[in-house]
C-alpha cells in the first residue's frame, strides 16, 4: 500500500478549552498544536480559526495571521483550511479564506444535522458554487462527506467538470446524525467512493482510533485530532493533538503502514508544487 497520510485537525470551531484545556485559540497555540502534530508524524493541519477568547472566525486575516505562525515553525507541512466555518456562518463568510490560495480546502458536499437546533446546511447550489470558486482559484478541494448522497452528490459535481483530476474524500463518520464509525460503515462507505479516489477516514469521539484502523487496512488515510477528539483513551484528556498522532503512527506501524512526509502526501494528492 502506499504511504499513509496523517491530517491533524487541531482545534476545531467547536471544542473549547473547558473541555480540554490544550485547546489552542491563540496563534501562539495554533502554533504549537501544529508543530506537536507534525513532530509526531502529520503531514496536513486541518485549520479552524478563533479568535483569543475562542470565539470562531473566518477572518482572512486571521487565517493568514496563523498559516504564516504555522509556517514558522514547520514550513513543510500542508495547510489546509476549512470553508465549513462554523454553524450559521455565511457563504461568504466560509469561502473567505480561499483567497489565501491554500494548497488544499475542504468542500462540504451535503447539509446534515450536528444535534439539537445545531444545522449545517449546504445545499447543492452552495456545493456547485464553492466548487466552481475553488477550481477558478487553482486550489484542490477534499469532499467532506458525513453520509453515503454526499458522496452522490460529490461524483456528480465531478462529472460536471468543477473539480479537476482524481477526487479525494474525508469520510467523517461518527456524528450523532451522519453515519456512523463502526467497521461495516466504513467498508459500505469506501466501496461507494468513485473509481480512482483517495479517501481519508475521520471518526469523532469515541470512533476516532476505529475508524483510524479501517482506514489503515483499507488502504486509506487518517485524520485525527481535538476538533474530532479530545481523549486518548476513555477518560483520559489528550494533552496536544501531537499525542492523538502519535498513537495512531503506532497503529500504522503495526498494521504495516508506513508514514508520509508533506512532500510524499503531496505528490499522493496530486497537489500543485508550492510557488
Amino acid at each position: 500500500m502506499e504511504k499513509l497520510i496523517l491530517t491533524a485537525a487541531i482545534c476545531g470551531a467547536e471544542v473549547t478549552k473547558d473541555k480540554n484545556p490544550a485547546v489552542p485559540y491563540t496563534l501562539e497555540e495554533i502554533a504549537r498544536e501544529a508543530k506537536a502534530a507534525y513532530d509526531a508524524g502529520a503531514s496536513i493541519i486541518h485549520l479552524h480559526v478563533r479568535e483569543d477568547d475562542g470565539t470562531p472566525t473566518q477572518s482572512v486575516e486571521r487565517f493568514r495571521d496563523a498559516m504564516a505562525a504555522i509556517r514558522k515553525v514547520c514550513p513543510q507541512l500542508i495547510i489546509q483550511p476549512s470553508t465549513g466555518g462554523a454553524v450559521g456562518m455565511s457563504n461568504e463568510e466560509r469561502i473567505a479564506p480561499l483567497a489565501l490560495k491554500p494548497e488544499l480546502v475542504t468542500l462540504d458536499c451535503g447539509t446534515i444535522n450536528f444535534g439539537g437546533d445545531e444545522i449545517f446546511t449546504n445545499s447543492e447550489a452552495t456545493v456547485i458554487e464553492f466548487a466552481n470558486r475553488m477550481q477558478q482559484a487553482g486550489v484542490k478541494p477534499e469532499i467532506e462527506v458525513f453520509d453515503r448522497g454526499m458522496v452522490q452528490l460529490a461524483a456528480r459535481v465531478h462529472k460536471q467538470g468543477l473539480i479537476d483530476g482524481n477526487l479525494h474524500f474525508n469520510l467523517v463518520m461518527g456524528t450523532s446524525c451522519g453515519i456512523p464509525g463502526n467497521l461495516e460503515d466504513v467498508v459500505y462507505l469506501v466501496n461507494s467512493l468513485p473509481a480512482n479516489s483517495t479517501f481519508t477516514g475521520t471518526g469523532i469521539g469515541r470512533f476516532e482510533f476505529p475508524v483510524a484502523c479501517a482506514a489503515i487496512l483499507l488502504g486509506g488515510h487518517v485524520r485525527v485530532g481535538f476538533e474530532d477528539n479530545i481523549y486518548l483513551s476513555k477518560g483520559v484528556l489528550a494533552r496536544s493533538n501531537g499525542e492523538l498522532v502519535e498513537k495512531a503512527v503506532r497503529l500504522a506501524k503495526e498494521l504495516g503502514r508506513e508514514i508520509a512526509q508533506p512532500d510524499e502526501a503531496r505528490q499522493i494528492l496530486g497537489l500543485k508544487p508550492r510557488g
